[in-house]
Protein backbone atom coordinates (compact mmCIF):
# COMPACT_ATOMS: atom_id res chain seq x y z
CA UNK A 1 0.00 0.00 0.00
CA UNK A 2 1.53 3.14 -0.80
CA UNK A 3 1.57 6.26 1.49
CA UNK A 4 -0.95 8.45 -0.33
CA UNK A 5 -3.54 5.44 0.33
CA UNK A 6 -2.37 4.73 3.89
CA UNK A 7 -3.32 8.29 4.74
CA UNK A 8 -6.82 7.85 3.63
CA UNK A 9 -7.70 4.35 5.52
CA UNK A 10 -4.67 3.79 8.37
CA UNK A 11 -6.18 3.90 11.41
CA UNK A 12 -10.15 4.05 10.72
CA UNK A 13 -11.72 1.27 11.51
CA UNK A 14 -15.44 1.88 10.27
CA UNK A 15 -16.94 -1.00 11.16
CA UNK A 16 -15.56 -0.90 15.13
CA UNK A 17 -17.96 2.92 14.88
CA UNK A 18 -21.19 2.17 13.12
CA UNK A 19 -19.54 2.18 9.86
CA UNK A 20 -18.69 5.99 10.32
CA UNK A 21 -15.90 6.71 8.00
CA UNK A 22 -14.06 8.90 10.77
CA UNK A 23 -13.15 7.63 14.44
CA UNK A 24 -15.39 9.09 16.52
CA UNK A 25 -14.44 11.51 19.28
CA UNK A 26 -13.67 9.82 22.51
CA UNK A 27 -13.46 11.95 25.61
CA UNK A 28 -12.94 9.55 28.32
CA UNK A 29 -10.50 9.99 32.08
CA UNK A 30 -13.02 6.96 33.04
CA UNK A 31 -13.37 3.45 31.65
CA UNK A 32 -15.45 1.53 33.42
CA UNK A 33 -14.94 -2.51 34.21
CA UNK A 34 -17.73 -4.90 34.06
CA UNK A 35 -16.15 -7.14 36.88
CA UNK A 36 -13.63 -7.19 39.48
CA UNK A 37 -11.39 -9.73 37.30
CA UNK A 38 -11.33 -7.42 34.51
CA UNK A 39 -10.44 -4.29 36.39
CA UNK A 40 -7.08 -6.04 38.15
CA UNK A 41 -6.73 -8.01 35.37
CA UNK A 42 -6.47 -5.38 33.17
CA UNK A 43 -8.44 -7.25 30.20
CA UNK A 44 -10.15 -4.69 28.38
CA UNK A 45 -8.09 -2.73 25.78
CA UNK A 46 -8.76 0.51 27.40
CA UNK A 47 -8.25 1.07 30.90
CA UNK A 48 -7.98 4.68 31.58
CA UNK A 49 -8.62 7.45 29.36
CA UNK A 50 -4.68 8.78 29.87
CA UNK A 51 -3.46 5.28 28.71
CA UNK A 52 -5.71 5.58 25.06
CA UNK A 53 -9.03 5.49 23.84
CA UNK A 54 -10.62 4.72 20.01
CA UNK A 55 -9.69 8.06 18.80
CA UNK A 56 -5.37 8.38 19.89
CA UNK A 57 -5.20 4.86 19.01
CA UNK A 58 -6.45 5.40 15.46
CA UNK A 59 -4.26 8.60 15.09
CA UNK A 60 -1.21 6.60 16.91
CA UNK A 61 -1.94 3.59 14.01
CA UNK A 62 -2.12 5.73 11.43
CA UNK A 63 1.36 7.85 12.28
CA UNK A 64 3.37 4.49 12.74
CA UNK A 65 2.08 2.96 9.52
CA UNK A 66 3.70 6.32 7.69
CA UNK A 67 6.49 6.30 10.07
CA UNK A 68 7.15 2.56 9.41
CA UNK A 69 7.35 2.02 13.09
CA UNK A 70 6.75 -0.51 15.94
CA UNK A 71 4.91 1.75 18.28
CA UNK A 72 3.98 5.64 17.98
CA UNK A 73 3.01 7.84 21.28
CA UNK A 74 1.02 11.28 21.45
CA UNK A 75 2.38 14.39 23.01
CA UNK A 76 1.02 17.56 23.73
CA UNK A 77 3.55 19.40 21.90
CA UNK A 78 6.18 19.10 19.49
CA UNK A 79 8.75 20.32 22.06
CA UNK A 80 6.93 17.87 24.45
CA UNK A 81 7.65 15.26 21.46
CA UNK A 82 11.48 16.42 21.48
CA UNK A 83 11.88 16.27 25.17
CA UNK A 84 9.86 12.66 25.71
CA UNK A 85 12.12 11.00 23.00
CA UNK A 86 15.27 12.46 24.19
CA UNK A 87 14.28 11.10 27.97
CA UNK A 88 13.63 8.20 26.88
CA UNK A 89 16.91 7.01 25.85
CA UNK A 90 19.41 9.13 28.49
CA UNK A 91 20.20 8.45 31.55
CA UNK A 92 22.00 10.18 34.35
CA UNK A 93 25.56 9.95 33.55
CA UNK A 94 24.92 9.74 29.67
CA UNK A 95 26.46 12.56 27.14
CA UNK A 96 24.35 13.39 24.06
CA UNK A 97 25.45 14.36 20.37
CA UNK A 98 23.29 16.90 18.81
CA UNK A 99 23.15 18.58 15.77
CA UNK A 100 24.24 22.18 16.18
CA UNK A 101 21.16 23.22 13.53
CA UNK A 102 18.67 22.14 15.90
CA UNK A 103 15.24 23.58 16.81
CA UNK A 104 15.90 26.27 19.58
CA UNK A 105 13.87 24.82 22.74
CA UNK A 106 15.25 21.54 22.26
CA UNK A 107 19.08 22.66 22.67
CA UNK A 108 17.06 25.06 25.64
CA UNK A 109 16.32 21.98 27.07
CA UNK A 110 19.30 20.14 26.54
CA UNK A 111 20.97 23.01 28.42
CA UNK A 112 18.27 23.13 31.60
CA UNK A 113 17.02 19.90 32.40
CA UNK A 114 19.20 17.66 30.88
CA UNK A 115 22.08 19.37 32.23
CA UNK A 116 20.51 19.34 35.75
CA UNK A 117 19.76 15.35 35.32
CA UNK A 118 23.27 15.24 35.13
CA UNK A 119 23.63 14.50 31.54
CA UNK A 120 25.89 16.36 28.84
CA UNK A 121 24.87 17.64 25.60
CA UNK A 122 27.69 18.44 23.15
CA UNK A 123 26.71 19.83 19.59
CA UNK A 124 28.38 18.85 16.19
CA UNK A 125 28.34 20.29 12.62
CA UNK A 126 25.14 19.69 10.47
CA UNK A 127 27.98 18.66 7.97
CA UNK A 128 29.70 16.62 10.29
CA UNK A 129 30.91 13.35 8.09
CA UNK A 130 30.67 9.88 9.72
CA UNK A 131 34.21 9.85 10.48
CA UNK A 132 33.85 13.36 12.00
CA UNK A 133 31.34 12.57 13.99
CA UNK A 134 32.47 9.16 15.45
CA UNK A 135 35.46 11.39 16.51
CA UNK A 136 33.10 13.25 18.96
CA UNK A 137 31.67 9.63 20.30
CA UNK A 138 32.67 8.97 24.59
CA UNK A 139 32.57 5.91 26.23
CA UNK A 140 29.41 7.39 27.74
CA UNK A 141 27.87 8.67 24.54
CA UNK A 142 24.08 7.20 24.48
CA UNK A 143 22.65 9.05 21.47
CA UNK A 144 22.80 10.83 18.69
CA UNK A 145 19.97 13.79 17.72
CA UNK A 146 19.78 15.13 13.89
CA UNK A 147 17.45 16.86 12.20
CA UNK A 148 17.11 17.53 8.69
CA UNK A 149 16.74 19.79 7.34
CA UNK A 150 18.15 22.31 10.22
CA UNK A 151 16.30 25.09 12.01
CA UNK A 152 17.01 28.42 10.29
CA UNK A 153 19.31 27.35 8.07
CA UNK A 154 18.13 24.36 6.28
CA UNK A 155 21.38 22.37 5.74
CA UNK A 156 20.57 18.62 4.84
CA UNK A 157 22.24 15.81 7.06
CA UNK A 158 23.74 12.69 5.50
CA UNK A 159 21.15 10.71 7.84
CA UNK A 160 21.98 7.26 7.00
CA UNK A 161 26.17 7.54 7.26
CA UNK A 162 25.54 9.16 10.40
CA UNK A 163 23.30 7.22 11.85
CA UNK A 164 25.07 3.62 10.59
CA UNK A 165 28.50 5.40 12.94
CA UNK A 166 26.40 5.90 15.39
CA UNK A 167 24.29 2.27 15.69
CA UNK A 168 27.72 0.68 15.05
CA UNK A 169 28.79 2.12 18.41
CA UNK A 170 25.57 1.11 20.24
CA UNK A 171 24.11 4.73 20.19
CA UNK A 172 20.32 5.87 19.66
CA UNK A 173 19.69 7.51 16.66
CA UNK A 174 16.48 10.13 16.79
CA UNK A 175 15.68 12.38 14.22
CA UNK A 176 13.35 15.86 14.03
CA UNK A 177 11.40 14.85 10.68
CA UNK A 178 9.25 17.86 11.46
CA UNK A 179 10.13 19.70 8.04
CA UNK A 180 9.54 16.64 5.64
CA UNK A 181 6.84 14.62 7.26
CA UNK A 182 6.93 10.71 7.10
CA UNK A 183 4.93 11.57 3.72
CA UNK A 184 8.46 13.26 2.38
CA UNK A 185 10.80 11.56 4.31
CA UNK A 186 11.11 8.38 6.35
CA UNK A 187 13.91 8.61 9.23
CA UNK A 188 13.60 5.14 10.43
CA UNK A 189 14.05 3.44 6.84
CA UNK A 190 17.14 5.97 6.92
CA UNK A 191 18.47 4.63 10.03
CA UNK A 192 16.77 6.54 12.98
CA UNK A 193 15.73 4.32 15.85
CA UNK A 194 13.15 6.82 16.87
CA UNK A 195 11.44 9.43 14.55
CA UNK A 196 10.13 12.68 15.94
CA UNK A 197 7.26 15.43 14.39
CA UNK A 198 5.63 18.84 15.66
CA UNK A 199 2.67 17.24 14.66
CA UNK A 200 1.07 20.71 15.01
CA UNK A 201 2.88 21.85 11.80
CA UNK A 202 1.49 19.56 8.67
CA UNK A 203 -0.22 16.88 10.20
CA UNK A 204 -2.60 19.26 11.66
CA UNK A 205 -2.47 20.94 8.71
CA UNK A 206 -5.11 24.31 9.66
CA UNK A 207 -2.97 26.28 12.72
CA UNK A 208 -5.12 25.35 15.41
CA UNK A 209 -4.13 21.85 17.17
CA UNK A 210 -1.27 21.80 19.37
CA UNK A 211 0.52 18.08 19.15
CA UNK A 212 3.65 15.85 19.10
CA UNK A 213 4.36 12.64 18.04
CA UNK A 214 7.15 9.81 18.46
CA UNK A 215 7.49 6.75 16.65
CA UNK A 216 10.01 4.08 17.51
CA UNK A 217 11.49 0.77 16.21
CA UNK A 218 10.95 -2.46 17.72
CA UNK A 219 14.53 -1.81 19.84
CA UNK A 220 13.19 1.76 21.19
CA UNK A 221 9.33 1.04 21.64
CA UNK A 222 8.97 -0.62 25.15
CA UNK A 223 11.29 2.01 26.80
CA UNK A 224 9.22 4.63 24.70
CA UNK A 225 6.18 3.56 25.88
CA UNK A 226 7.32 3.35 29.84
CA UNK A 227 8.67 6.70 29.44
CA UNK A 228 5.38 8.10 28.17
CA UNK A 229 3.07 6.12 30.50
CA UNK A 230 5.82 7.53 33.56
CA UNK A 231 5.54 11.03 32.54
CA UNK A 232 1.28 11.10 32.57
CA UNK A 233 1.58 12.47 28.75
CA UNK A 234 -1.62 12.74 27.23
CA UNK A 235 -3.19 14.13 24.30
CA UNK A 236 -7.01 15.12 23.84
CA UNK A 237 -9.82 12.69 21.55
CA UNK A 238 -10.58 16.21 20.19
CA UNK A 239 -7.04 17.05 18.69
CA UNK A 240 -6.70 13.63 17.87
CA UNK A 241 -9.25 13.70 15.85
CA UNK A 242 -8.59 17.13 14.63
CA UNK A 243 -4.98 15.57 14.12
CA UNK A 244 -6.58 12.57 11.78
CA UNK A 245 -8.97 14.77 9.39
CA UNK A 246 -5.83 16.64 8.96
CA UNK A 247 -3.75 14.09 8.24
CA UNK A 248 -6.44 12.79 5.59
CA UNK A 249 -5.21 15.31 3.38
CA UNK A 250 -1.87 15.94 3.78
CA UNK A 251 -0.75 14.45 0.58
CA UNK A 252 -2.88 16.62 -1.88
CA UNK A 253 -1.47 20.22 1.42
CA UNK A 254 2.00 19.17 0.99
CA UNK A 255 2.28 19.15 -2.95
CA UNK A 256 0.66 22.19 -3.17
CA UNK A 257 3.21 23.99 -0.50
CA UNK A 258 5.83 22.36 -1.93
CA UNK A 259 4.73 24.03 -5.83
CA UNK A 260 4.37 27.55 -4.14
CA UNK A 261 7.30 27.71 -2.44
CA UNK A 262 9.53 26.61 -5.16
CA UNK A 263 7.97 29.30 -7.34
CA UNK A 264 8.58 31.92 -4.29
CA UNK A 265 11.96 30.95 -3.40
CA UNK A 266 12.71 30.94 -7.74
CA UNK A 267 11.17 34.43 -7.25
CA UNK A 268 12.88 35.99 -4.40
CA UNK A 269 16.89 34.03 -5.86
CA UNK A 270 16.08 36.92 -8.64
CA UNK A 271 15.51 39.98 -6.47
CA UNK A 272 18.71 42.20 -5.98
CA UNK A 273 18.01 42.61 -1.91
CA UNK A 274 18.40 38.80 -1.30
CA UNK A 275 21.65 37.40 -0.88
CA UNK A 276 20.54 33.72 -0.85
CA UNK A 277 17.34 31.96 -0.47
CA UNK A 278 17.82 28.39 1.72
CA UNK A 279 15.78 25.59 0.44
CA UNK A 280 16.74 22.23 -0.40
CA UNK A 281 14.91 21.97 -3.29
CA UNK A 282 16.64 24.26 -5.34
CA UNK A 283 18.94 22.65 -7.28
CA UNK A 284 22.21 25.00 -6.32
CA UNK A 285 21.57 24.62 -2.72
CA UNK A 286 24.25 22.86 -0.91
CA UNK A 287 22.12 20.51 0.36
CA UNK A 288 20.41 19.43 -2.99
CA UNK A 289 21.82 16.13 -3.69
CA UNK A 290 21.15 14.71 -0.04
CA UNK A 291 17.72 15.92 -0.35
CA UNK A 292 17.42 14.18 -3.98
CA UNK A 293 18.40 11.07 -2.39
CA UNK A 294 17.11 10.93 0.87
CA UNK A 295 13.25 12.83 0.60
CA UNK A 296 10.85 12.21 -2.06
CA UNK A 297 9.59 16.11 -1.78
CA UNK A 298 9.84 19.50 -0.04
CA UNK A 299 8.18 21.40 2.23
CA UNK A 300 7.25 24.94 2.19
CA UNK A 301 9.24 26.35 4.46
CA UNK A 302 12.52 27.97 3.74
CA UNK A 303 14.75 30.95 4.71
CA UNK A 304 15.83 33.95 3.04
CA UNK A 305 18.56 35.50 3.97
CA UNK A 306 18.71 40.03 2.68
CA UNK A 307 21.89 41.40 1.87
CA UNK A 308 22.87 43.81 5.13
CA UNK A 309 20.49 46.21 5.80
CA UNK A 310 18.78 48.50 8.57
CA UNK A 311 16.13 46.83 11.03
CA UNK A 312 13.07 49.22 9.99
CA UNK A 313 13.71 48.37 6.46
CA UNK A 314 12.73 44.82 6.98
CA UNK A 315 10.05 45.90 9.66
CA UNK A 316 8.75 48.15 7.00
CA UNK A 317 8.64 45.13 4.52
CA UNK A 318 6.94 42.51 7.19
CA UNK A 319 4.94 44.87 8.83
CA UNK A 320 3.11 46.00 5.65
CA UNK A 321 2.57 42.66 4.36
CA UNK A 322 -1.54 41.22 3.64
CA UNK A 323 -0.55 37.72 2.90
CA UNK A 324 2.21 36.86 5.00
CA UNK A 325 1.29 36.82 8.83
CA UNK A 326 3.50 37.10 11.60
CA UNK A 327 3.42 34.14 14.18
CA UNK A 328 5.96 31.54 15.88
CA UNK A 329 4.69 28.39 14.08
CA UNK A 330 3.71 27.11 10.22
CA UNK A 331 2.54 24.11 8.54
CA UNK A 332 -0.98 25.49 8.03
CA UNK A 333 -2.81 26.54 5.49
CA UNK A 334 -1.95 30.48 5.55
CA UNK A 335 1.23 32.01 4.40
CA UNK A 336 4.02 33.49 7.11
CA UNK A 337 7.09 35.24 7.62
CA UNK A 338 9.36 36.39 10.76
CA UNK A 339 12.51 37.22 11.10
CA UNK A 340 14.80 34.49 12.27
CA UNK A 341 18.20 34.44 14.94
CA UNK A 342 19.87 31.24 14.96
CA UNK A 343 22.85 30.26 17.54
CA UNK A 344 25.30 28.28 16.20
CA UNK A 345 28.31 26.93 18.61
CA UNK A 346 30.27 25.08 15.65
CA UNK A 347 30.88 27.28 13.14
CA UNK A 348 28.51 26.49 9.92
CA UNK A 349 25.97 29.13 8.17
CA UNK A 350 26.20 32.28 9.20
CA UNK A 351 24.23 34.97 7.34
CA UNK A 352 25.74 38.47 6.83
CA UNK A 353 22.53 40.20 6.24
CA UNK A 354 18.73 40.31 7.83
CA UNK A 355 17.27 36.03 8.28
CA UNK A 356 14.11 35.74 7.53
CA UNK A 357 11.79 32.44 7.93
CA UNK A 358 9.19 31.81 5.18
CA UNK A 359 6.00 29.29 5.18
CA UNK A 360 4.65 29.04 2.01
CA UNK A 361 0.52 28.74 2.26
CA UNK A 362 -1.93 27.76 0.01
CA UNK A 363 -2.99 31.11 -1.24
CA UNK A 364 -2.15 31.90 -4.80
CA UNK A 365 1.44 32.23 -6.18
CA UNK A 366 1.10 34.92 -7.77
CA UNK A 367 -0.94 36.44 -4.97
CA UNK A 368 2.10 36.04 -2.45
CA UNK A 369 4.63 36.49 -5.21
CA UNK A 370 2.74 40.43 -5.49
CA UNK A 371 2.65 40.51 -1.98
CA UNK A 372 6.33 40.33 -1.73
CA UNK A 373 7.11 42.66 -4.22
CA UNK A 374 4.96 45.14 -2.86
CA UNK A 375 7.11 44.56 0.67
CA UNK A 376 10.30 44.92 -1.00
CA UNK A 377 9.13 48.90 -2.00
CA UNK A 378 8.60 49.54 1.43
CA UNK A 379 11.86 47.31 2.33
CA UNK A 380 14.22 49.87 -0.31
CA UNK A 381 12.44 53.41 0.96
CA UNK A 382 13.92 52.82 3.89
CA UNK A 383 17.42 51.76 2.99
Amino acid sequence: MKDKTRLIHAGRHPREHIGAVNVPVYRASTILHPTMADLEGATLRYGYGRRGTPTTRGLEELVCALEGGSRTVLTPSGLSACTAALLAVLDAGDHLLMTDTVYGPTRAFCRGPLARFGIETSCYPATATAAELEALIRPNTRALYLESPGSGTFEVQDVPALAAAARARGLAVLMDNTWATPLYCKPLALGADISIAAATKYFVGHADVLIGTITANEAYAKRLLALHGAMGLYVSGDDAYLTQRGMRTMDVRLARHQETALKMAGWLKARPEVARVLYPALDDDPGHSLWKRDFTGASGLFGVELNPAPKAAVAAMLDGYELFGMGWSWGGYESLCVPTKIERTEGGYRPAGPLLRYHAGLEDADDLIADLAAGFERFNAKL
